[in-house]
Formats: C-alpha cells, structure tokens, sequence
C-alpha cells in the first residue's frame, strides 16, 4: 500500500516548495524539547522553532514548518509560519513570522514517521516531503501522555506541575476522586517520604496540588528542606509515585495503616523524611 505523506494533507505548490524549510526540534544535551511544548506550545513554536545564533534557519519570504520529535521516529507538527522579517540579532528570537491559518487544523494533531540520520535541524521542504510518512491524525491537540494507570505513575516535579497547571483532563479525573499512598523520592539522596491522601488530609489531587503549590504540603520536614534548601531543590530533584490506589469509599482508617505499614517497611523514619 502506498503511503500517505506530508504533502498529500498540506498540498503546498511546486512554486512553494521551493521556499519552504522544516526545523527538526531535537534534544539539545541539557533540555528535552517535548517536556517544554508540553508546558508551553509557544515555547517550542516561538522560542526554538525561530531561535538565531551564529546559524540562520530561514529566510524573509520562506515557509517554515516545525517538526518535534517524540519517540521511536514519530514527529508533531506543531506550526507552519511565513517568515515576514529577519531581525539582526543573535542567541535569541531572530525572526518575525505569522502562523499560515490554513494548516492550523494540523497543528499538533498531525504525527509524522520518518528517521533522522542527519545531525543538523535545518532542512529543505523539497529533501525531505517524500520520507515524512502520515501515521496519525490526532483527534485533539497533543498535550502530553496519556494517564497510564496508577501503577505506571512516577513524575518529575516539572511534570506533575505541567498536569496540574495545564488542567490535563485525563490525569486530573484519574487523580481527583482517589485515596493513596504514595511516595515521593529526593532523587539527589535517595531518601522517601511517604504520605496518604484521604478523605480528611485531601484526595490526591489535592494533595499533589499542595507540594506544587508550596514544595512540602504541611509536612513539617519537607518544610524545613524548602527553607534551608529553597524551593528550587524540590524543583529540581523531587519525584512522585503511587505505592497503592483505592476509590474514595475505601475507609479511611485502612489508608492509614497502610500508611504507617509502607514506613515501617521502606524504614522513611529512620532515613526519610517521615518524622511520624
């Protein structure tokens, strides 16, 4: 079966083709793109797609097209723009463009295969029109993965933060109307804590919400870790985990114990961050 590609959706004309150019937005060595889109598209669309150092991507005049890879050769399309003016600046925002409203029905639904063996962001419309396979065509705008099952759960703070910022549906109903035990790992020490969410303390949600909120949620070590370490050493190093989940007519005298059974078993008091 012949595949669909790129230009069988977008059906640019041969006379624009000419002038179009794609960017390959890649992991850069010291940030992963996909996490910044999924925080903010227009990090991704503004900020790297039309970024100027010493190499200039485009010119006045060109189409340019913004590919972010996700994993195991997909890519999203997440913007096409009409590059309107190059401005003399470096190692910022070199470019003014306005988005094409004709594709914008693509715009981070549209998912591409192709395999990148080139080092370099940069390429032509024209090199590359026939290797960018349609696979999918999303039905909502892409933004993030999908919930999967509590216990799959582990999340950065960064990520938690994105869910409950971006009021992610699918994560939020997962997390809203459930009781837990969970565990929240310092990945610069090793050491746990674990907490419960109950019906009294708060449901997950509220409970996650809290420490994004303020990095310690009432607890009275975690506090002491924001004020010695600052905010930032939460930011920067915490992770969080669902050790087992219950629905919210599990009692909440049961949570608890379980509670107190994972502390004695994973020993949170004598080297974590459980003081009770």
């Amino acid at each position: 079966m012949q595949p669909i590609v790129i230009n069988d959706l977008l059906q640019i004309s041969d006379e624009d083709i000419r002038k179009t150019r794609l960017k390959l937005n890649v992991f850069n060595g010291s940030v992963e793109p996909l996490e910044e889109y999924k925080k903010d598209p227009n990090k991704i669309n503004v900020e790297w797609f039309l970024w100027h150092n010493k190499r200039r991507y485009f010119k006045e005049g060109q189409i340019a097209i913004c590919l972010l890879y996700l994993y195991s050769d997909k890519w999203l399309l997440t913007t096409i723009k009409k590059i309107t003016k190059e401005l003399d600046i470096e190692n910022c925002v070199g470019y003014e463009a306005e988005e094409i409203p004709k594709y914008s029905k693509y715009y981070g639904r549209l998912v591409l295969k192709y395999h990148n063996t080139h080092r370099g962001m940069g390429r032509t419309y024209k090199s590359l029109m026939n290797e960018l396979e349609v696979v999918e065509i999303l039905s909502a705008a892409y933004d993030g993965d999908e919930f999967p099952g509590y216990e799959n759960v582990r999340l950065s703070f960064s990520q938690l933060e994105t869910i409950i910022r971006n009021k992610r549906s699918g994560w939020l109903d997962a997390l809203r109307n459930q009781k837990a035990i969970y565990l929240i790992t310092d990945r610069s020490n090793g050491k746990l804590y674990v907490g419960s969410a109950t019906a009294q303390k708060g449901m997950l949600l509220q409970r996650w919400t809290n420490y994004i909120n303020d990095g310690h949620g009432g607890n009275i070590e975690l506090k002491n870790i924001v004020h010695t370490k600052g905010f930032d050493h939460i930011k920067n190093n915490f992770q969080y985990s669902i050790l087992e989940n219950y629905n919210a007519r599990m009692d909440d005298s049961y949570i608890l114990a379980r509670e107190k059974w994972w502390k004695v078993t994973l020993f949170t008091k004598e080297f974590g961050y459980n003081k009770n």
